[in-house]
């Protein structure tokens, strides 16, 4: 009778064993932790523009670069060896005057005395065939109108004027000059004088073109050296040496011709690459010719239409396109759109880098609910859209919480 109910007692001993197991793997599934939302990027890190590198019109001689504003360096030709570069020196003086004596666009800041000393230097530097503007003792120009007569027809007398009104001997300026360019990162830079006149001022071009840019981001400089021509009290109407200024799209920046430095020009030009406002910037330094600046100018040109045939808008991501994902194992991804059209403009080549940065998520999202940003760098220009989620995602089931693997 025993032996019959055997079989019996171990069922009975072993169904609820199997129970209380099954009972606790349930309960250990249904609390083990669930694992958040994650939000996944649709692009790589890095996203090059399709096409090849634009091939550019380098001068043979000299030194250039060309780069676009907020976007980067094209290239460069020449190297990095210092050269002189005559009266391109007078962006850094104005960019130090307005530093210490700051302007807004219209106003004429203080007045500044013209002094004996002042004519004399005047006279001296026009006996040297220097470039001058006319002054005499007496004469009272404002800060705005002493940077015009400095920068459009190029006085050095004016740079020197500048210099002592503001630091009382050019060579303090000239120290503060140099201490500016090693805070701006311009490593082959070097300046002996406010004026340029001076072999031993020296740059070269890939510095140039990036005091260009800082230069061209205060709007006062901007407007001064945008100026076809300007009337001051003495000297009268002066125009503006840069004569490509008002041309082709061309709003600055400054030229330069010495003996030593040959023809140089800085330069900035503004136009139109599909619906953006596009601004060019760059140096030609070191030019020869039967006239140094007019070769100078006419190599900027070039680089500057080549520069922008090769410039095209491109569209990283069209508005409503994928940008991201939210993905989690209960459920079928959901994708979010982006909210706006993200464009750049560039060149064939170019690099742009995006990062994306997830909020901290849960195991449920609601509508409309901030998941994260989506960034998208191109040269020091950032564009960032705010991702949210397009639709509720709710918990897991107790099903899928009782079944997952």
């Amino acid at each position: 009778m025993s032996r019959r109910s055997s079989p019996l007692k171990w069922l009975k001993l072993i169904i609820p064993a199997v129970l209380v197991i099954i009972g606790l793997t349930g309960v250990g599934q249904y609390l083990r932790p669930i694992p958040s939302i994650r939000l996944v990027g649709a692009f790589s890190s890095t996203i090059r523009i399709p096409g090849r590198l634009p091939a550019l019109p380098w001068p043979t001689t000299g030194e250039a670069t060309v780069a676009v504003e907020g976007v980067g360096s094209l290239g460069s030709f020449g190297g990095n060896q210092p050269e002189a570069i005559g009266s391109v020196a007078k962006v850094m003086t104005a960019l130090l005057i307005l530093k210490a004596h700051p302007l807004a666009v219209g106003e004429a800041g203080p007045e500044i005395t013209v002094t004996p000393q002042d004519v004399a230097t005047y006279l001296a530097d026009k006996a040297q065939v220097q470039s001058v503007v006319a002054v005499a003792a007496g004469e009272r120009l404002s800060e705005l109108q002493a940077l015009q007569a400095m920068l459009i027809p190029s006085g050095n007398n004016i740079a020197a004027l500048l210099a002592q009104w503001d630091a009382g001997t050019q060579a303090a300026f000239v120290t503060q000059m140099n201490a500016e360019a090693l805070r701006l990162g311009l490593h082959h830079t070097h300046y002996a004088d406010a004026s340029g006149l001076s072999a031993a001022t020296l740059s070269d071009a890939a510095d140039q073109t990036r005091l260009a840019e800082v230069a061209m981001a205060n709007p006062v400089f901007s407007s001064i050296v945008a100026l076809p021509q300007v009337t001051l009290p003495v000297a009268g109407l002066t125009y503006n040496v840069n004569s490509e200024v008002t041309h082709d799209g061309f709003i600055g920046i400054k030229t330069g011709s010495t003996g030593a430095a040959g023809g140089c020009f800085v330069f900035a030009a503004q136009r139109k690459v599909g619906v953006a406002d596009v601004t060019v910037v760059g140096a030609v330094l070191g030019q020869g010719g039967v006239s140094e600046l007019t070769t100078a100018i006419g190599e900027a040109v070039a680089l500057v239409n080549a520069t922008f045939s090769a410039l095209t808008p491109y569209t990283v991501v069209p508005r409503d396109g994928q940008i991201a994902s939210l993905v989690q194992p209960w459920s079928a991804a959901v994708p979010i759109a982006a909210p706006t059209s993200m464009t750049v403009v560039g060149w064939p080549g170019l690099k742009l880098r995006t990062t994306l940065t997830a909020r901290p998520l849960s195991d449920r999202v609601t509508p409309g609910q901030i998941v994260g940003e989506f960034r998208l760098d191109s040269g020091s220009s950032t564009n960032t859209v705010v991702l949210r989620a397009p639709a509720t995602i709710p918990a897991p089931s107790i099903r899928w919480r009782l079944t997952r693997l």
